[in-house]
Parts: structure tokens; sequence; C-alpha cells
């Protein structure tokens, strides 16, 4: 008789420290790093020195900028993110004192000592800004971030998110996790033959972001398994209103039914509070994410009428040169799977630039 992992072609359980339930880690407080004072006073002068002239943000190398003191704990910070259980909340950036601009300027540095920053949108921009610019997501152009819509969970491009929080909504806009090597666990256990359908290629929309000689969508499986050291790793990637409207295209396969249910157990799963959390983003926090192991999402919101109040994260993708391994398959929409060197919107026609200006 064939085991599950046979007759369904999909990997064991998986037992690593990725795979967490929410309210567990809600109910701890051991992913929250706070900054002290002396590293503080080190980055404010690192980072005071990048608005120098002749400073090129968008080329920004750690060596040319070290932390002494910092730096060695941001080592063991992306340890925790790479190998732990995905995430960290780095707390205490003083960013009403420092004022915005000056708080930018040591996010970037902060993200450089973690790897390189890859580029966000067509634009070439390494700083995202996110915020509700009266947008919706039906149009196909646009990307959710840009408005005040729920997310819904899903992944980055890029092996590390980084947000920072400059400003909160009047109300919403929490920040919500869920570990995607706890949702491939119960999707196995109640689902094997499910899980399996999450294995093969499924086309996801590039929202009109596309890469010379490439089409507008890529096709790349929900969960991809690939060997690494005695067993292998799992890597999730993920954004369902996306592969929905890659429909709209007339050579994507139709989803099957099989994969119809999938993709729906698996939003299921995801939207259970037994496996998510929810997070609020204070003013000064750094939240750093492992895309490959998690999904995030982010609540809708309702923001202020004053513009100088209004809900604002500054984003990086990062691009650590420690990140694990990927499957080939993944260059479809990481350009390449070296690390270091992979993620983001990558267009030869665009500028690499930090958008600093629009703060």
């Amino acid at each position: 008789m064939q085991s599950i992992e046979q007759a369904f072609d999909v990997p064991a359980h998986q037992e690593t420290p990725a795979a967490w339930y929410g309210p567990d880690m809600a109910g701890r407080s051991d992913w929250i790093e706070h900054l002290a004072a002396a590293e503080l006073d080190e980055l404010a002068v690192a980072s005071a020195a990048l608005a120098e002239p002749g400073v090129d943000l968008a080329a920004l190398l750690a060596p040319d900028h070290p932390l002494p003191r910092l730096a060695p704990r941001l080592k063991s910070i992306a340890q925790d993110v790479l190998e732990g259980r995905g995430f960290v909340l780095l707390r205490g950036l003083p960013v009403e004192r420092w004022g915005r601009m000056q708080a930018a300027r040591a996010f970037l540095l902060l993200g450089a000592h973690l790897g390189s920053a890859r580029p966000q949108n067509a634009q070439g921009d390494l700083l995202g800004h996110v915020r509700d610019m009266g947008l919706r997501s039906a149009d196909p152009a646009v990307r959710i971030y840009q408005t005040s819509e729920r997310q819904t969970f899903h992944t980055d491009s890029c092996d590390i998110v980084g947000l920072l929080c400059l400003h909160t909504a009047r109300s919403g806009g929490q920040s919500a996790l869920v570990s995607s090597t706890t949702l491939f666990n119960e999707l196995r256990r109640r689902r094997p033959d499910l899980a399996a359908q999450l294995f093969q290629p499924v086309a996801t929309d590039r929202r009109g972001e596309v890469p010379p000689g490439e089409k507008p969508y890529f096709s790349i499986p929900v969960f991809n398994w690939w060997p690494h050291g005695a067993s292998g790793q799992l890597s999730a990637i993920y954004q369902r209103q996306y592969i929905d409207s890659a429909m709209r295209f007339a050579d994507v396969p139709r989803h099957t039914e099989a994969l119809t249910q999938a993709l729906d157990l698996l939003d299921t799963l995801s939207n259970d509070p037994a496996l998510h959390f929810l997070m609020d983003l204070q003013p000064g926090d750094i939240q750093l994410v492992h895309n490959h192991t998690l999904l995030h999402d982010r609540t809708a919101f309702e923001d202020w009428p004053e513009p100088q109040h209004r809900r604002h994260l500054l984003r990086l993708w990062l691009a650590p040169p420690t990140a694990r391994p990927l499957p080939g398959v993944y260059a479809q929409r990481y350009g390449s799977t070296e690390p270091g060197a992979r993620g983001g919107v990558c267009l030869p026609t665009a500028r690499w630039n930090v958008p600093i200006d629009a703060l």
C-alpha cells in the first residue's frame, strides 16, 4: 500500500522552528528586539552621514558604513528570520525625535547590513512607500499595498521584507502573520490530495510589471520542495488575488476543480485564528519577515483626514547573501536564484533609486 508521500508526491510533515501556531506566538514576546540607547546613538551618527552630498543611497554597502556595535546583533537577528521562526520585530527607532528623513536613512542602513535592497516596482524604487493612494485593486495595474483594502495573506517577491512604521491609521491596518510551513502541515494532515495540487505550477499575474521576453505572468507552484542538507526545505510563494487575475490571459490554463479547492482551503486555513496572529505596529517598529516560510497580511484600514497623520510605512525588499537555496523555477519571478542578488521587479529600463523625497 502506498504511503501519503508516494501517492500524492508531497514532502513529510515539517518539524522546524518556522512551524508555529499563531496563538502560541502571540503569547510570547521573544520575537521583539528592543534597540538599546548605545545602538541608537551609533545608528544616529551613521545615518546622519548618509545626508552628506555625494552619498548614493541606491548604492549603500554595509562595509562603507560600519555599525560595530549593532551589526553583530543584526547578524543574529537575520539568522532568526532566515532559519528560525521567520520574523522579528525591532522596536524603538525614534521616528518622532529624529524625523522621517533620518529614520528612513537609518532604515536603509539597517537594511544594507541585512542584505542587498531589491527594486519593488517597474520604476526601480528600492524604498517603498506603503500608504493609501486612493486606488483600488480591481484595476489590474494596481498593487494592493497602494490601497486601504485588506491585502489578504501573501508573500512578497524577495527573501526578506522589512517594514518601518512611520505613522498608524485612524483604525485598522494591523499586520497579520501565519506560518506557511504550518499551513502545509495542516493541508497535508487534512487533505493530502489537495496539498499535492499546490506543488504544481500555477500562474500569477505580474500586474503589468513584465521583464523583456517574459510572459505577463509567472508560473511557480505555491509550495516548492528543494533538497538541502540531510533532507530538504519547503518554500512558499503566494498571492491569491494575482493568481485569480492571471486568468484574464487567454493562454493561462484554467483552474481545475481540485486546484480551486486547494487554494480555497489554503485561504481558509490562513484566515483561521488558530493558525495566524495579529500584530499592532507602532511608530518606530521595524518588522522583518521571511517570505519563504511565512505569509503576511494587512487588515483594511480607515485613515486620518489630515495628510500628515495618515498611515505610512516604508518597505525594503532584501536579498541576504546567507539566504536559502531556491529551485530554478523561482528565476521566473526573482530574476535569479543566486543568494544576495535575487528578487524584486528587475526591468532593464528602470534606474534603481531611493525615493526618499516622497516623505
